[in-house]
């Protein structure tokens, strides 16, 4: 049996993508904080397709040594493939940021997002048929007012993951490394980036995705043979497209 992973599926996009995959037949293996909102989401997809196999597991991956025992605790299954979705966001001014939440973000949006990421390439880049998929953001090509430091591990995201699927490209690899930049989504991000208890997107936000459209536009970047799924800040259009970034290669001579 083969298993997608999928982290931050709690709620917004990953619990969407959950459902989107379920929906392609994928065994899941679900992880996130909300035990509740995971077995919530395990009995969804029991009504979806009651033969798929879902494997619940709940760690803070805002603190990095969980997400070595994470990976650990998988040894036993075969992942064809893996999301990286978990994440959250920061308003405020670089001077007025709250420190402990930003050193929270930094743990979660970088270090476990690249641990992960690093096992999983170690181990499956060369099995056929595998797929990374790293969830960036529209501000990890973009710097946005007020959200400079949530940008920059967005940025960091963006940059790793083209930077990997050049690197596995040039290897001949068999997997395919993909990242994923929403613009706004209506998800819990507003309502934590902001510390808030309560956000409504309609009304406060000019355009947005719901997060089944994205889980959607997921699907269409897992489909695609591009390497980079993007919406479009202004337009909200999305597009797939070839590695944004430049790319220099080492000359070694």
């Amino acid at each position: 049996m083969k298993y997608t992973v999928i982290t931050g599926a709690s709620s917004g996009i990953g619990y969407e993508a959950a459902l989107a995959f379920a929906s392609r037949g994928k065994n899941l293996i679900v992880v996130a904080r909300r035990k509740d909102h995971l077995e919530k989401l395990k009995s969804e997809i029991a009504h979806i397709n009651p033969n798929l196999d879902v494997v619940i597991r709940t760690t803070d991956l805002s603190v990095s040594e969980n997400a070595y025992k994470l990976y650990e605790s998988l040894g036993d299954f075969q992942i064809e493939t893996w999301i990286n979705n978990a994440g959250f966001g920061n308003f405020a001014s670089v001077g007025e940021q709250n420190l402990n939440k930003i050193e929270a973000m930094l743990h979660l949006n970088i270090e476990s997002l690249t641990i992960l990421t690093s096992l999983y390439v170690r181990d499956y880049s060369d099995v056929e048929g595998t797929q990374l998929i790293n969830v960036s953001s529209g501000g990890g090509y973009k710097i946005v007012a007020d959200a400079i430091t949530y940008c920059a591990t967005k940025f960091y995201v963006s940059a790793f993951t083209e930077g990997l699927a050049h690197e596995l490209k040039s290897k001949g690899a068999n997997m395919q490394v993909k990242v994923l930049a929403p613009a706004a989504t209506e998800t819990e991000f507003a309502k934590r980036s902001l510390d808030l208890d309560e956000f409504q997107y309609e009304g406060a936000v000019p355009k947005f995705h719901t997060s089944k459209q994205m889980a959607g536009f997921m699907l269409d970047l897992y489909d695609n043979n591009k390497v980079v799924g993007i919406v479009d800040g202004y337009t909200y259009e999305y597009e797939l497209r070839d590695p944004i970034f430049n790319y220099a290669v080492r000359n070694t001579k």
